[in-house]
């Protein structure tokens, strides 16, 4: 461009600057930006499109002999325009029938060609901006193909940024100066074009006639949905938005001293006590006569508010107060329970676990866990007049259930130790039992109970609920495919050792149960001795192990010998004498299935080595080694698919080893890989991770290791030639997991390391 063109060019752009902010109205802002457009830029095509956020699609108008119509596209990669708005960038493509060209820029941008047919029109080149300012976004412009030459310049790119830019900052004015000069919580929707001041004004009467928040009419009437609402709200109380979630640790003891009717009269509810805040949730936090008798009521605290719907206060004052007994004042409580631990003698406590109080508490608590797939629940008292702590362990991890008012410390001890048939008096030293337990379906669960003596002279609880008592098919497992194959061949051999290994809580019982529900048929004889019996199936003989009386698993072990079985499945090799009954009755024409509480397959086989096990024996009698662990699995709900980037690919391709992943997965980089990655939704709890999922590493009892065995070589030794014999390490199989968009790696890498 010489001196002339550019002065001609830079004058042409101030005018049309000055016609867009002069316009009167936002479709004359529009007209002349078209006009302008094609002022600078010579294009076949100017399309000018504006968003509609509440059916996120693009719409643009445009007239057909005296009727103005309406042409939309989705806020999508399927098309140019749509792209250009959802990632905000400008675009510039010389050929947009050209695939590689769209694929250089996104693996997933696509080119709908479905105007250009019915039109008869061919797009060649294409230049699209959006139209933003301060992060909201107007509109985008597209233009396609110029008239004089083959490409969009860089100087075109930047004529449209900056009319883009300037348009953008005009739009933005206009809506300011058009809503009103006083705030309203709502401002945030018509600003975005989520919902019109007509559709506002049409709600606030109907929310008027129908005495309902004006929120709910805009949710359930105009589907207006809660994300926006939310974020609406915050940006005007300037408070964090909070929605109900029914997984929302329970803060009893913030609720001494409230009472219900009075929390829904006023709407709100305490959340949670940090340290010397309160976190409370609110429909309005500008309600000064509701502020101070909060802060009245919770003097010495300070308050942190937290601005939420109508519905889900109420939802949440309900799920924190299901059982109006439990938050009766604490002077209906006995008060012995309010004296340390010592002072409590047994009367006193058996009273104190009448009460009807406690009992709907420990009941609710109980129900709670198993609804939630907890499979252990915490109850853990401080010293002092220090709130009880309650949490629940789902999918592996520790959450915060609830919190207790301290005065329950006493009674609901005791009343967990009666239901378990427990010595209440004693509290200097652990104790265990069971209770049978019945939920309100009429369905009856099993809970293990353990008492644990804490500092303070008092006691933690700690209830496993078992499970359902069905075992898994054994191609529900998770195990990959060889690993499926070769374990399938070694559990349908009619003799040998098949052992089970890894840490507490790794699935091992699990695993041996859908073992033996694939062997099991009428023509074998299967025992098993367990404790405690946690799946059932028909067709197995179980045996309880009581060691009160001296029946051990060596002892269930010599029965099981005299009593004509095919298989034998005893829980665990905990001592020498029990591995070496199962390595000799493998030898004798037995198949025998246990565990062991090591971290990998070949660290088992040293393990038992240690022992003392004979080493000839041994290699004779094992079949394979399995170890175990169980990583959080990706919500299916809400994992998110990506495109990792390279030093995300080859991270992967370090953690499996190069070698190894190339003779086991052959995956390349390319722009068409895909992994997932966690989001957080209601379903999970906000946490992106919902479920488990088992990993596996499968040690085979081959002619090769069983010569490292027998001539006791070292854990090294024996994993190399494991490795060579074609078994995958549990990392292996975790990353192999990540390919399949089912983990990631912060998880493989929990349990595996």
């Amino acid at each position: 461009m010489n001196y002339e063109s550019d002065i001609k060019y830079r004058k042409k752009f101030s005018e049309i600057c000055n016609t867009i902010f002069s316009a009167k109205d936002v479709d004359s802002i529009l007209i002349n930006l078209r006009e302008g457009i094609s002022q600078i830029l010579q294009a076949e095509r100017i399309t000018i499109y504006i968003v509609d956020n509440k059916k996120r699609e693009l719409v643009s108008c445009f007239k057909r002999g005296n009727k103005v119509k309406e042409y939309s596209v989705p806020v999508s990669y399927t098309n140019l325009a749509g792209y250009c708005a959802l990632r905000r960038r400008l675009l510039n493509i010389q050929d947009a029938y050209d695939e590689r060209e769209l694929t250089a820029i996104d693996p997933f941008l696509k080119f709908d060609s479905g105007p250009d047919k019915k039109q008869g029109f061919r797009t060649k080149q294409a230049l699209a901006c959006a139209i933003i300012h301060k992060n909201f976004l107007f509109g985008v412009v597209e233009l396609k193909n110029l008239k004089i030459g083959d490409f969009f310049t860089k100087h075109d790119e930047f004529s449209i940024s900056k009319l883009c830019e300037i348009t953008g900052f005009a739009l933005y004015s206009r809506k300011k100066r058009a809503t009103k000069t006083r705030p309203h919580k709502f401002d945030y929707l018509i600003e975005n074009n989520i919902v019109t001041q007509k559709e506002l004004d049409l709600a606030t009467v109907e929310s008027r006639e129908r005495n309902e928040p004006i929120e709910t009419i805009l949710i359930d009437k105009f589907k207006i949905s809660k994300n926006h609402i939310g974020n609406s709200l915050s940006m005007f109380y300037k408070a964090r938005f909070i929605e109900y979630n029914k997984n929302m640790p329970i803060p009893g003891e913030l609720f001494g001293n409230l009472k219900i009717e009075f929390l829904k009269r006023n709407l709100w509810v305490p959340l949670k006590a940090d340290k010397n805040k309160v976190l409370v949730a609110i429909d309005n936090p500008h309600d000064s006569q509701k502020i101070n008798n909060i802060k009245m009521l919770m003097s010495g605290k300070e308050i942190v508010f937290y601005v939420a719907l109508k519905e889900d206060i109420l939802a949440l004052i309900a799920l924190f107060t299901q059982d109006k007994k439990e938050f009766k004042s604490t002077k209906k409580i006995p008060s012995h329970s309010l004296t340390q631990p010592e002072q409590v003698n047994n009367q006193e406590s058996e009273e104190a676990e009448h009460d009807s109080a406690v009992i709907n508490l420990v009941n609710k608590i109980i129900t709670d866990g198993y609804e939630r797939n907890a499979s252990d629940i915490h109850i853990e008292p401080y010293p002092g007049k220090d709130s009880i702590q309650v949490r629940i362990r789902v999918d592996g991890v520790c959450t915060l259930y609830r919190t207790i008012p301290y005065a329950f410390k006493n009674p609901i001890i005791s009343r967990i130790k009666i239901m378990a048939d427990l010595d209440i008096a004693e509290r200097r030293k652990p104790q265990d039992g069971k209770i049978k337990f019945r939920l309100s379906n009429r369905k009856h669960i099993e809970l293990r109970v353990v008492t644990v003596p804490t500092q303070g002279g008092i006691e933690d609880i700690v209830i496993r609920i078992l499970p359902d008592g069905r075992p898994i098919a054994l191609d529900k497992l998770g195990l990959k495919k060889n690993n499926y194959n070769n374990f399938v061949k070694a559990i349908t051999r009619s003799y040998g050792i098949i052992l089970i290994c890894g840490p507490t809580g790794s699935g091992k019982t699990t695993s041996l149960h859908s073992a033996l529900g694939y062997i099991n048929k009428p023509e074998t004889k299967i025992w098993t001795a367990e404790d405690p019996i946690e799946i059932t199936q028909k067709g197995l003989r179980q045996v309880q192990i009581i060691r009160k009386i001296g029946f051990d698993f060596a002892s269930a072990m010599r029965a099981f010998l005299r009593a004509d079985p095919d298989v034998i499945m005893i829980g665990e090799m905990r001592d020498r004498e029990t591995a070496s009954i199962c390595i000799k009755a493998s030898l004798t024409g037995h198949l025998v299935f246990s565990t062991l509480h090591t971290n990998s397959a070949p660290e088992s086989i040293t393990r038992l080595l240690e022992m003392g096990m004979d080493p000839f024996n041994f290699a004779d009698a094992i079949l394979c080694i399995a170890a175990q662990r169980l990583a959080r699995t990706l919500c299916r709900e809400c994992r998110e698919p990506f495109h990792p980037s390279k030093e995300e690919f080859y991270q992967l391709v370090r953690e499996y080893g190069h070698e190894d992943f190339r003779n086991n997965l052959g995956i390349l980089y390319s722009d068409d890989l895909m992994l997932n990655r966690p989001v957080g939704c209601k379903k999970c709890s906000n946490t992106g991770y919902l479920g488990r999922m088992g990993l596996h590493e499968l040690l085979m009892g081959t002619d090769e290791i069983k010569k490292k065995i027998r001539t006791n070589q070292g854990l090294e030794s024996i994993r190399e030639q494991a490795r060579k014999d074609g078994m995958i390490t549990l990392k292996q199989d975790g990353i192999g997991k990540i390919f399949d968009g089912d983990l990631d790696l912060i998880q493989v890498r929990k349990v595996c390391m």
